[in-house]
């Protein structure tokens, strides 16, 4: 609006300018008339230089003039005269009449002024000229340029090219249009520069996968092929043989499932990208949750500083135990400290929650890398030297909120995380 209103000003300033000098022209091209006291200084000067011999022909050549020998008013010649309007006297020298003086130079006068008239509007019509040319010009360099520069800034952003900055041309109609476009180029470049580094983890996560998961399938076919030499030497075993075999199955039993634990991770992303992940919150009793925690012997010493609220809640069985699962092992492989736990019920502008806070007191998460901990695939600092591919935190993050409640985590005196879950 401020750049119309600034067009329509210059307009505005620009055709009284116009105005003013058509007015200025038009006073200086005004008929100002005959001034007879010079005719009549003609006519004595006539009379004076024909009294003194001076031709007719030479009077009329030397004051611009027309004799006619004339007594009648309604001679032809003088008629024609009067009705071009011009100056008729009497032509008497030393006081006798003998004609008429005639000046026609109202003629020469309407021809003067009509040409300068033109002139004025000559004048008149360049100076609108050139204020039109400079309005146009105006209009051009706000509105026209800026749209073509968007519009060809648009092709090259729809043949992916991000890199060209958009000029932003100031104080134009497209100003903030081309300033939210540019906001838009920043915001697709960065989006395509996270889809780069998401599909190089997504490369990484398959080469650690790979890597991890032929580690154990190697201890696994060693481990069955010890076992099927001892077989195979058909003889009754010692106490101490039965009992490396029992270890050996027992080996074979953790390699399994950590190959499952693995290829679960590949399952989970690989159906997350697809949003298959199935996540069906049904009525369940809180009793379920403190017997996850319980399950959890291999994390070190978990303390339930009190008990759950006893009610129902909105809650996947099964996602729910993989949720407790992946904190208390973040907690154990970062922090390795004693976990803490305890249950409130709050109240939320959602609704009623058992908040479920779950605390250690490790080193805690650097402040720059918590609004980070739930993006898939990232991985923090400390992780450098652990293992793990980074899907935990976000798996946590999606499967409470398809569940109704909320995650919440922060650093107080360690790393807290705070499950939300929506009571029925």
């Amino acid at each position: 609006m401020k750049v119309i209103r600034r067009i329509i000003i210059l307009y505005v300033v620009l055709m009284a300018a116009a105005l003013i000098a058509l007015l200025v022209l038009r006073g200086k091209t005004a008929y100002e008339g005959r001034d007879i006291t010079v005719y009549n200084d003609r006519l004595l000067s006539m009379q004076k230089d024909y009294l003194a011999g001076i031709s007719m022909d030479a009077l009329e050549e030397r004051y611009d003039c027309r004799i006619v020998m004339a007594k009648s008013l309604t001679d032809t010649e003088l008629s024609g005269y009067y009705g071009k309007n011009a100056l008729v006297v009497d032509f008497a020298p030393g006081g006798t009449y003998l004609g008429k003086a005639v000046w026609d130079d109202a003629a020469d006068d309407y021809e003067r002024t009509r040409g300068t008239f033109f002139f004025a509007a000559l004048i008149f019509w360049g100076i609108v000229g050139v204020l039109g040319a400079v309005l146009i010009l105006v209009l051009y360099l706000r509105m026209v340029r800026p749209v073509q520069e968007l519009s060809a800034y648009a092709t090259e952003i729809a043949r992916g090219n991000l890199e060209v900055p958009l000029p932003i041309r100031k104080n134009t109609l497209s100003e903030g249009f081309t300033e939210s476009f540019d906001m838009m180029r920043e915001e697709l470049k960065a989006s395509r520069e996270r889809e780069v580094q998401a599909e190089k983890a997504k490369k990484e996560l398959v080469a650690d996968l790979s890597h991890d998961i032929k580690t154990p399938v190697a201890t696994i076919q060693a481990t069955c092929e010890v076992m099927e030499m001892k077989l195979q030497r058909k003889q009754e075993l010692s106490a101490e043989e039965t009992e490396d075999l029992v270890g050996k199955l027992e080996s074979i039993s953790t390699k399994t499932a950590t190959i499952d634990q693995i290829m679960g991770n590949v399952f989970h992303a690989t159906m997350e990208d697809l949003e298959q992940i199935k996540v069906d919150p049904t009525e369940e009793s809180t009793e379920l949750i403190e017997a996850y925690f319980g399950n959890l012997k291999n994390y070190g010493r978990i303390l339930l500083d009190n008990h759950i609220p006893q009610c129902l809640v909105y809650m996947d069985r099964l996602r729910m135990e993989q949720v407790i699962d992946n904190v208390i092992g973040n907690s154990h492989k970062y922090a390795g400290t004693d976990i803490h736990v305890s249950f409130e019920e709050v109240q939320d502008v959602g609704g009623t929650f058992i908040r479920i806070r779950i605390s250690d007191s490790g080193p805690g998460v650097e402040e720059e890398e918590l609004p980070l901990i739930t993006e898939k695939y990232y991985r923090g600092k400390v992780a450098a030297d652990k293992g793990g591919y980074g899907i935990g935190m976000h798996l946590v993050k999606t499967y409470m909120e398809r569940q109704g409640g909320g995650l919440e985590y922060y650093n107080d005196g360690g790393f807290v995380v705070e499950l939300l879950l929506r009571k029925v």
